[in-house]
Parts: structure tokens; C-alpha cells; sequence
């Protein structure tokens, strides 16, 4: 099932990496981004994540919290993403990703795109351990919930790249107030 604007998103009560509750919507009035991304390691899910950590500030600012999905495991992902200033979710057996259409696909590779920011993402000297659980083809997805579960966008990505920027994130959180 996929999910559409201005559709509201189903209550979930979940537990992310650390063993902390994380509610969607958020309880305490945040907009909540809600990222799809593959597994642990993937260069271009942790370049992409590496500049929302940078801007965190930003998302602060902006009253949202981001939630990320990778499906892998949480044994692997607290090695590196145990890190990250947002909370992360493991899936290794894809549940949210199916529930929600978050699909797989071999364009996810096919992409000059995606595969030059493959190509950047492993040149970083900082980058977390490749660990391919869950499969190379995973497509990203992102989804903009407002605080009473609305959707307010979404979007489904064509490949491992196609995700939403910064700057359309914020956009799109600016757009709804």
C-alpha cells in the first residue's frame, strides 16, 4: 500500500536501535520525516544522511524529528548509525517497507546518478562498514507527517539517489504551516 498526501498515517508505536519508544505521529507536536532507506553501509543512504546530520539545527528550527528506516538488523546498525542524532529503526525483515510500498528494484543501481554518489560516498574517510543485509535494491522513500498524522507529502524514490534534499524538506515543512 502506498501512501499518499493528505492521507493520514496509521499510529505506530515503535522501538528504535537504543530500545526508545518513537511515536508516529509525534506526541509532542513535530512534524515528523519519515526516511526509507537500505541497509547499513550503504554509501549513498550515509552521504545523504551525513548532510541532515550536519543541518540538524535546521531540522530543530523547523520542529521536525527525523525517524530512519534501514532494513537491516539492530545488532548491526548500532555499530555506525548508533551514532546518528535521529532516531533509527531496524527492519530487517521489511515489514514497515512492505506495509507502507516501499519497494525494491535493480534501477535502485542503474542510475549514473546513483552510482556517482555511490562512488563519493565510498571515497569518505569516515563511513560505516558495508554490511548487505537486506539486499542491494532497495529504493528510498520519504514522507512529510504532521503532527495531528496527516501526510503532508510523499515520495517514492526511482533509485538508490532519489530521495528528498534538505532543502525540499524544508520546503515542504515551510509550504504547511
Amino acid at each position: 500500500m502506498k501512501l499518499d498526501a493528505n492521507k493520514h498515517f496509521p499510529n505506530l508505536q515503535l522501538r528504535n536501535i537504543k530500545d526508545e519508544i518513537v511515536s508516529i505521529p509525534n506526541e509532542k507536536g513535530k512534524f515528523v520525516h519519515l526516511q526509507f532507506r537500505r541497509f547499513s553501509g550503504c554509501p549513498v543512504c550515509n552521504l545523504h544522511l551525513q548532510g541532515f546530520i550536519r543541518r540538524k539545527y535546521e531540522l530543530d528550527m523547523a520542529n521536525i524529528q527525523e525517524i530512519v528506516f534501514f532494513h537491516s538488523s539492530k545488532e548491526v546498525l548500532l555499530e555506525y548509525q548508533g551514532q546518528f542524532p535521529f532516531d533509527i529503526i531496524g527492519d530487517p525483515q521489511k515489514k514497515f517497507y512492505k506495509q507502507f510500498g516501499v519497494e525494491q528494484s535493480i534501477w535502485a543501481l542503474l542510475n549514473l546518478k546513483a552510482i556517482w554518489v555511490a562512488i563519493k560516498g565510498n571515497l569518505k574517510k569516515n563511513k560505516p562498514k558495508v554490511n548487505m543485509e537486506g539486499g542491494i535494491l532497495g529504493l528510498p522513500a520519504d514522507f512529510l507527517i504532521a503532527p495531528d498524522g496527516k501526510i503532508l507529502a510523499a515520495h517514492y524514490g526511482k533509485h538508490a539517489a532519489d530521495q528528498w534534499t534538505m532543502e525540499e524538506l524544508l520546503s515542504k515543512t515551510n509550504a504547511s504551516h
